[in-house]
């Protein structure tokens, strides 16, 4: 195989409306921003990689904007000349001059393994190690912030066999109005739809000790990150029989190897952004399967394709003992794709094409794309 060098990188915002305002405990979304990169190499392929995150800065220290800014000015000069055949050496390479920007980098990587496997003709999953599996699980957040709303909501997704593991965003409110909230949910599911909760590390320890009780006694099966201190959170797992799991504390594999040498959680949020990149998540998901902690497939209610990106890791883990909730698509109103991702039966269709396997329609793309913020690095 030739070696192909990449030639230009151009990045773009794109503004996405939301079907609903989606409330968590740091912020409530009234919409979604993508940053959207693409590479282009000398061997006439282009890669297309994608940067999100929750609620502007109020999850955390990177933005699209911050994103779009590192890689015009940092990351891409870097990488323009570079083997765009070689993508763990070539990020290796960037990480050296460019420290954190976890969700940028991750970002270009997506795109530089899209373009290779669209250069071999194989999808994103075989540069991974191979899928085990084609399709799947995905929960759906439940996060309008009234009870009936998320009632009704949960009911259309079982009528139409799109979700029946559902996770409801508190930790905004009061303790008991949010024990309320979570019990009165699944007595009106039962048995026909699961219940977790995500509180954005919005409790302390003593108001998690009383409210974990309570959620298991609700029927909640997993709580996530309802602490911010990774000791805390360690503290709890060992008192409570319902499964807690790390997300925000989740950075990386430096941090999962100190979450899992304390014995911190049950369950990583794997996240691809989070972790730094597609081969960053498989090494943290690596860590957890040799602790004996299991996994869950994460967002940041990504776009399309972030969301194909982690679809095509999580494919090939040899345990996804909690499935994934990959439904960050859904949640936006516009169909950004050419061919819109199979959803269906309660699972998610892993592409089968080469890269990602996706394509981007431009054309209604250009209608939501921020003027004159398109930068072209050469």
């Amino acid at each position: 195989m030739a070696t192909a060098t990449i030639e230009r990188i151009e990045t773009s915002l794109v503004d996405l409306p939301t079907i609903r305002p989606h409330k968590l405990s740091v912020a409530t979304m009234h919409g979604q921003t993508l940053m959207l990169v693409k590479v282009f190499c000398s061997d006439g392929i282009v890669g297309i990689g994608e940067g999100t995150t929750i609620a502007g800065m109020a999850y955390g220290p990177e933005s699209p904007e911050s994103m779009k800014l590192s890689i015009d000015t940092y990351l891409a000069p870097a990488a323009i000349g570079k083997d765009a055949t070689r993508v763990q050496q070539l990020m290796a390479y960037i990480g050296k001059l460019v420290k954190v920007n976890s969700f940028a980098k991750s970002a270009l990587e997506t795109a530089l393994l899209d373009a290779h496997g669209k250069r071999l003709n194989v999808p994103v999953s075989e540069l991974l190690g191979g899928r085990r599996r084609e399709r799947l699980p995905i929960a759906w957040t439940l996060a309008s912030g009234d009870t009936g709303r998320d009632i009704a909501e949960a009911e259309r997704m079982l009528d139409a066999r799109r979700h029946k593991v559902f996770k409801l965003k508190i930790g905004a409110k009061e303790l008991k109005t949010d024990i309320a909230h979570v019990a009165q949910i699944k007595r009106e599911l039962g048995e026909r739809g699961a219940v977790r909760v995500d509180v954005n590390m919005a409790w302390s320890e003593t108001q998690a000790a009383w409210a974990i009780p309570a959620l298991a006694d609700a029927g909640c099966e997993l709580v996530e990150q309802p602490v911010m201190s990774p000791a805390a959170l360690g503290r709890l797992m060992r008192r409570f029989p319902i499964a807690l799991m790390a997300d925000e504390i989740l950075q990386g594999p430096e941090s999962a190897f100190e979450i899992a040498k304390h014995h911190g959680a049950d369950v990583f949020a794997i996240k691809i952004e989070q972790s730094g990149g597609l081969f960053a998540a498989q090494r943290v998901a690596a860590i957890a399967d040799a602790a004996g902690i299991e996994l869950y497939g994460g967002t940041m209610l990504e776009g399309a394709f972030s969301t194909v990106a982690s679809a095509h890791l999580f494919a090939s883990f040899a345990n996804l003992q909690w499935g994934t909730e990959l439904f960050g698509p859904l949640l936006i109103t516009e169909e950004i794709l050419t061919q819109p991702l199979d959803c269906s039966d309660f699972e998610l269709t892993v592409p089968s094409g080469p890269g990602l396997g996706i394509a981007l329609d431009e054309a209604r793309v250009k209608r939501f794309t921020r003027d004159g913020l398109i930068a072209v690095t050469r």
